[in-house]
């Protein structure tokens, strides 16, 4: 299934997508994910009972988790063609030696800045105008755990969507770590569904594109991660007890505008869309 979270008047609603429709379904997108199966066949069965059908188009989005319960679980330098450009940017302040990591890099995002598709970029909120996006694949997690093993971490996955990582490269900069960068309010565009697990079977070979203004800057396959889905899996609770409805955002791959020489930062008037088929487009603008 595809779900969607979508306005309604002043309510977040949950709806499941059907082509160019919406079947609305009952409760929240945390309240399925933490039902697990159960709740998943109740939401299918509801689906092929119902009549009520609104037309996508005319309906406003949110984030597919509107207000996740935790912090955002991010990677960093996870792609080794984005590392080396990140690396050589002058922008990494963690630079060492070498440009990949030893072992996945996790930072979070707080849910304060996660943004519905089509939201406007508040990059005027950043004061040193040095804007920058990153589209990465996003895991949720539905069964949670701790210790979980690589064999077993893709059982705990309940879906995918997406996720437009954008960062103040100047603050991630000054103060030699990455959260004050990337947690600007807003600066976490996500959606615009959340695909179950079952409609994916094959994650590594998703392909991840992001265009600004028409122009592709990004491309890449899940298959480059260098540490892949169940080694962060893994790694993250092998400290800690991951809950479900826990977001992964799995890292960007080259071609962001600290890449270019000179860097190109998002302007207002931009436009960003990261695509991955078949979660969809993420599309916002930038002010």
């Amino acid at each position: 299934m595809k779900f969607v979270s979508y306005l309604a008047g002043d309510a977040a609603c949950l709806g499941v997508l059907e082509g160019a429709a919406i079947v609305p379904v009952p409760g929240t997108m945390n309240a399925v994910i933490a039902g697990g199966a159960g709740a998943l066949a109740a939401i299918a069965a509801h689906v092929a009972a119902s009549d009520e059908r609104l037309p996508l188009a005319d309906t406003p989005l949110l984030a597919p988790i509107p207000a996740p319960l935790r912090n955002i679980f991010c990677v960093g330098k996870n792609y080794s063609e984005h590392a080396r450009e990140f690396h050589d940017s002058g922008f990494d302040a963690s630079a060492g030696a070498s440009a990949e990591p030893d072992h996945p890099i996790i930072f979070t995002k707080a849910n304060t800045t996660v943004a519905a598709p089509g939201a406007v970029i508040p990059a005027h909120l950043d004061p040193t105008a040095s804007v920058d996006y990153e589209g990465e694949l996003a895991v949720v997690i539905g069964k949670g755990g701790r210790g979980i093993g690589k064999a077993e971490a893709m059982d705990h996955v309940f879906g995918y969507t997406i996720i437009n990582d954008v960062t103040s490269r100047t603050l991630q900069n000054r103060h030699r770590q990455w959260f004050i960068g990337k947690n600007i309010d807003g600066f976490g565009p996500m959606g615009p569904t959340l695909v179950t697990a079952d409609e994916v079977p094959d994650p590594a070979a998703l392909r991840l594109l992001t265009h600004v203004n028409g122009e592709k800057r990004q491309e890449a396959l899940v298959a480059q991660l260098i540490f892949d889905i169940p080694t962060l899996i893994e790694t993250l609770s092998a400290t800690m007890t991951l809950q479900p409805g826990d977001i992964i955002a799995t890292g960007t791959c080259a071609g962001v505008g600290i890449g270019f020489d000179p860097p190109r930062f998002l302007q207002a008037g931009d436009v960003v869309a990261v695509t991955i088929a078949p979660i969809g487009t993420l599309e916002n603008p930038v002010a």
